[in-house]
């Protein structure tokens, strides 16, 4: 499936496919805006494994974790002798990148002085290297992120204008995780099973209270931090399913409610309490069996004979 990396069945992230299967189409320069975390990273390159450039390289550099006084020569190279220990001439990102994409991330936090160096290497596609006289030519597809808003730094002087808008062609923002209605428990059983499968650990889904420690958190640092968390639960786990033994305690402090069979004022049946049961985690899947059945630890076939069950039951009146 294209973009099959990017998970997630809320219809902010179909949205979110669809417009990348366009965009990965086209040639277009791309600026991916979302908080920290979001998957700004997996989005340029999924957009680079699915667009015409996917036999050339993907070259990616984080901006704001290069000192400023070395931008130029990493993105534009430099000459032999150009500086103390330049001993040999080297290519800049630009040109390593020339037939594929070259990926800025944290483009919001280039100093302003280098910002116009920038600018012009987009309008000309040529680079000049340190030390060089001569230009020379890329050809790359150009993607960008950031999770700042350049609208509000280039209105207060932070961000060139004209910048801005050679690098936001096409504009693809990315939600944050607390606004993807289901997907946390999408996302939160595939980690599980991956690092499970890492470490060897038969682990099979999450306890129904762990389900709705993660359902809900906020997640400030989205998916990387519900990955992170994931991972450390694993690590943690020592029974067949995921607890919430094995989870941060902050994560206790966020639940706002107990999970729709709880709180009951009425004597029900065992099979009353597992349909309600099911079918909050169907609605928390957001109506995905394959991920219902994996946080149930059961498999599609087991899920679907015991809906049909409590079907019968129901329609005979042993289930309200």
């Amino acid at each position: 499936m294209p973009f099959g990396d990017l998970l997630g069945e809320s219809p902010t992230m179909h949205r979110l496919r669809a417009m990348l299967a366009r965009v990965a189409a086209t040639d277009s320069t791309v600026l991916v805006v979302g908080e920290s975390g979001t998957g700004k990273e997996l989005v340029a390159r999924a957009l680079h494994e699915e667009g015409t450039r996917r036999s050339g390289p993907f070259v990616a550099i984080n901006c704001a974790a290069v000192p400023e006084g070395l931008l130029e020569s990493e993105l534009f190279g430099h000459a032999k002798g150009a500086f103390t220990d330049a001993k040999t001439a080297r290519a800049g990102l630009f040109v390593q990148a020339s037939g594929g994409t070259l990926f800025l991330d944290e483009v919001g936090e280039l100093p302003l002085a280098f910002q116009a160096k920038l600018l012009r290497a987009l309008q000309e596609r040529t680079v000049r290297p340190v030390g060089e006289r001569k230009e020379i030519p890329f050809d790359v597809r150009l993607v960008a992120a950031t999770n700042r808003n350049l609208q509000a730094d280039v209105a207060e002087g932070r961000f060139r204008e004209d910048l801005y808008f050679r690098i936001n062609v096409v504009e693809v923002p990315l939600p944050p995780l607390r606004e993807r209605d289901h997907d946390v428990l999408v996302l939160a059983t595939h980690f599980l099973g991956t690092f499970a499968a890492k470490v060897s650990k038969p682990l099979r889904g999450l306890t129904p209270e762990a389900a709705e420690w993660l359902s809900a958190y906020a997640w400030p640092g989205n998916v990387r931090e519900l990955r992170n968390t994931i991972e450390r639960a694993v690590a943690l786990a020592a029974l067949e399913q995921l607890t919430t033994e094995d989870l941060p305690a902050k994560l206790a402090r966020k639940v706002a409610a107990p999970l729709p069979m709880g709180g009951l004022t009425e004597l029900v049946t065992l099979d009353e309490m597992m349909e309600r049961y099911i079918l909050h985690v169907l609605h928390a899947s957001g109506g995905s069996r394959n991920v219902a059945a994996k946080i149930l630890g059961v498999d599609r076939t087991t899920l679907w004979r015991k809906l049909e069950r409590l079907r019968r039951l129901r329609s005979k009146g042993g289930a309200r």
